[in-house]
């Protein structure tokens, strides 16, 4: 297929290595060059990526906590309005807040709301749905779900000159480098 700049706008280069020991090696060197929107794909998760990338930890368990704390809190309250305030009802003599009743109640709200910002979080944070990706248009992407191990470093970061980014990949030991146009 052959494609024109005019036409569609560049993505990024990808670049597929043999091993995931290469794949490493090629993300610490575009971390050392100060590349930073780059990712790697490969079909299994490989110890030490996030390291070699220089990636922050995720913001999802605060996203998690945050939620379970609301669904605690408003779990509480929502309690209280109903068996203290909205309609006090005493039954057996039992004090009117009767906490260890309600703690399975609170239990599940905290669970369910830090579930909830669990998923929906992760979906943010990915920045999902996303229907297509450029990569997708790529045929030798699709080994990124069996046996291949991908760099793309897109051309919106700021270290980014096609050339320079051509050459160093191929000096990292890339097999095969691959301009990718976003559609």
């Amino acid at each position: 297929m052959d494609r024109s700049t005019s036409d569609n706008k560049l993505y990024g280069i990808l670049a597929e290595f043999r091993n995931p020991k290469e794949l490493l090696d090629a993300a610490k060197l575009m971390n050392s060059k100060g590349f930073k929107n780059y990712d790697t794909f490969s079909p299994f998760p490989v110890h030490g990526m996030d390291k070699a990338m220089n990636l922050r930890k995720s913001k999802l368990g605060w996203i998690v906590g945050g939620h379970g704390l609301i669904g605690l809190v408003g779990g509480f309250a929502m309690i209280y309005f109903m068996m203290v305030v909205d309609y006090p009802l005493n039954i057996s003599g039992k004090p009117l807040m009767n906490i260890p009743a309600w703690v399975p109640v609170l239990f599940e709200l905290t669970v369910l709301l830090a579930a909830f910002g669990a998923v929906f979080g992760m979906f943010y944070l990915n920045g999902l749905p996303r229907l297509n990706h450029p990569l997708f248009n790529s045929e030798n992407f699709k080994k990124a779900s069996d046996d291949g191990f991908f760099v793309c470093i897109e051309s919106e970061d700021p270290q980014f000159e096609t050339s320079k980014v051509e050459t160093l990949l191929k000096d990292a030991g890339a097999t095969n480098i691959e301009k990718i146009y976003d559609e």
